[in-house]
């Protein structure tokens, strides 16, 4: 090689070497809205001179000249971001100096996004809590503050931006520090570095400013540089790595891969396999580069067991001698993202890690009101609502405190249907019922009780709207059955409103727990080797496939009662259409309150085709000819 080749590859060598070995840092902006977010990113890039000529190029020929850059084009990438001149999505932009690496994400201030915000919060290791100088400590401001302590960012900025419109003036920052102080103490924040600036006109943001000769601390770039981030705290903890997927790259290989969240390990320490519960040793560990003898906390790696064990994707591999808690019950705080509100009862699909396992929120122990940050009672929470709530899992899964490991601590609600993001989660412990209550085992099962009483098990769910004849077509079949010598009972949605579910009413909380109380006493009856009758508006699609799940598959008929709202408002039997009419029955359904109607249920009845007589021996002859 010639020698000016040799010493341009030695300088590459050594610059690659150089940037390697600089630690990262991930950190976000946040805050309320218009209070600067990305105009102080664009102006950290900018006077850190880390821009490209085109890019400067771009920015100048938008602005006309360098004295009115719009540096926020520079992270709002979005068209509808650039129109409306404020940020939607997250956006992410990697850059470094001499001192270190940085990822840092531009989080939207509007309310409605608060969900793009705990995004780009959850892997961040400092937030820079950005306020408008002019409006102070806003509601906003204590939300994105109370999200970032929530989710373990131990780092914070308060960047007080904009102070060249209140002509520097410490006394308003330090009016505003105060404010902020306060909160953070009582929110649980134990430091924080707060900082004057001005995005736009570049104070404080790469160099200390000369307008505020009266600060002595150091530009946001300086403190972002120096900042202590323990890069081996997630070592020094036990080893833990969900098993992301079962690698089969060829008959004689079966890797388990996945990212390292905590600990070490080397080929040859023992592990333990959960939820199962099963020990053995690591072979090897493999990656793309080769075998490795050692790997540590963010490591992506495969490794191999030393003996044939079954473990699936969303299991845990974990130290053998330190392994996380596994428990189908916990306590956890709740973000929740969505527009339509939580329904405890509702059946729900949560994600942590690698697992994902359908839950119930059981119970909203508080709700957190963000101006006094006090305990609000709640009986659901709306979109970006706060909350201590108990989750029940349909499995045990493993898992840690939050404090203890992000990873395996934190995890998502999503909808089991439109597979839309609900809320985002922290865990804080296994309740101890989890670990005191056990299935006990039982000698005779339903197969004999059912075999005693030679029918099959079923459950005839009658769902439509009031008025729709389900009562009425319910009874005349199970009178039917009884006379055929089948074993029944009927569930019907008055008769259970006066004792079993006398305590609730009918908001879509209500009804959500009404269905959830008849479906368990469903499955039960179903159990006992009998045939259910329920007779349930039961309007909301995932209550009733809820109860579906409850039982074996075929044994769940659901039966659409179909009437037109028209038609049985015209019968209105009981007279509830006309209350509701005039607004003197609440929550009713079909006047404010939906129905969803089956999208594929087993039998449909229409009943301006025929009398409930006719729509009774058709069910029969359906289900028992």
């Amino acid at each position: 090689m010639a020698e000016p080749y040799r010493l341009v590859a030695a300088d590459f060598d050594a610059c690659v070497a150089q940037h390697q070995e600089r630690s990262l840092l991930r950190f976000l902006t946040c805050g309320s809205v218009d209070d600067g977010k990305s105009t102080l990113i664009g102006r950290l890039l900018y006077d850190s001179k880390l821009l490209l000529e085109d890019q400067l190029a771009t920015l100048e020929a938008e602005s006309g000249d360098r004295q009115t850059i719009d540096f926020a084009s520079l992270v709002d990438g979005l068209a509808a971001e650039r129109e409306q001149g404020i940020t939607i999505d997250v956006a992410y932009r990697f850059f470094a100096t001499e001192k270190r690496k940085f990822v840092v994400a531009d989080t939207p201030g509007h309310e409605q996004y608060t969900r793009n915000m705990v995004t780009g919060a959850s892997t961040a290791d400092l937030a820079v809590i950005l306020i408008d100088v002019r409006k102070g400590v806003l509601t906003q401001t204590r939300r994105h503050s109370y999200i970032a302590h929530l989710l373990g960012i131990r780092h914070v900025v308060l960047a007080v931006n904009k102070m060249d419109l209140v002509g520097y003036d410490r006394a308003t920052f330090d009016a505003i520090v105060g404010d902020y102080a306060d909160f953070a103490h009582r929110v649980g924040i134990a430091d924080f570095t707060a900082i004057p600036l001005s995005a736009r006109s570049g104070d404080n943001i790469a160099s200390r400013s000369v307008a505020m000769a009266w600060y002595s601390g150091p530009s946001l770039l300086e403190h972002l540089e120096a900042v202590d981030v323990d890069v081996e705290a997630d070592a020094a903890k036990p080893f833990r790595m969900p098993v992301q997927w079962v690698n089969r790259a060829g008959q004689d290989f079966r890797g388990l891969a996945g990212m390292i969240p905590s600990g070490i390990v080397r080929p040859g320490d023992p592990v333990r396999v959960l939820p199962s519960g099963r020990t053995t040793r690591v072979a090897r560990i493999v990656t793309l580069d080769g075998d490795l003898q050692l790997a540590r906390a963010g490591q992506s790696v495969t490794i191999t067991l030393a003996d044939e064990i079954d473990c699936a994707r969303g299991d845990v591999v974990a130290a053998a001698d330190a392994p996380p808690q596994v428990s189908d019950q916990f306590e956890a705080s709740l973000v929740w993202l969505d527009e339509a509100p939580l329904l405890p009862g509702r059946r729900y699909l949560l994600q942590t890690a690698s697992a994902a396992v359908g839950a119930t929120v059981m119970q909203i122990k508080h709700a957190v009101d963000l101006e006094t940050l006090g305990d609000m009672p709640a009986r659901t929470l709306s979109c970006n609502q706060i909350a201590v709530a108990t989750l029940r899992l349909e499995r045990a899964i493993p898992f840690a405190r939050y404090a203890e490991c992000r990873t395996l601590g934190s995890f998502v609600l999503v909808d089991r249907e439109t597979h839309r993001t609900l809320a985002g989660g922290t865990i804080h412990f296994s309740l101890r019922r989890a670990d005191n209550v056990h299935w006990q085992p039982l000698e005779v099962h339903r197969e004999q009780r059912a075999a005693m009483k030679s029918q099959t098990p079923r459950i005839l769910w009658f769902t439509g709207v009031s008025g729709a004849g389900k009562s009425t077509i319910a009874n005349l079949v199970e009178r039917k059955l009884h006379a055929r010598g089948y074993h029944t009972f009927l569930l019907d949605g008055d008769n259970v409103r006066h004792r079993l579910n006398g305590d609730l009413g009918f908001t879509d909380a209500d009804r959500v727990e009404n269905i959830r109380r008849v479906g368990e006493v469903a499955a039960l009856m179903a159990d006992a080797g009998l045939i259910v009758l329920a007779a349930f508006i039961s309007p909301f699609r995932a209550e009733r496939e809820m109860v579906r799940a409850m039982v074996p598959e075929g044994e769940f008929v659901e039966i659409f009662v179909d009437t037109p709202l028209a038609e049985a408002e015209a019968r209105d039997v009981k007279g509830l259409y006309q209350k509701a009419r005039r607004g003197e029955l609440a929550n009713f359904t079909g006047i404010d309150s939906p129905y969803e109607g089956p999208l594929a249920p087993e039998l449909r009845i229409d009943t301006t085709a025929c009398s409930p007589e006719q729509a009774a021996d058709h069910i029969i002859e359906e289900l028992f000819a």
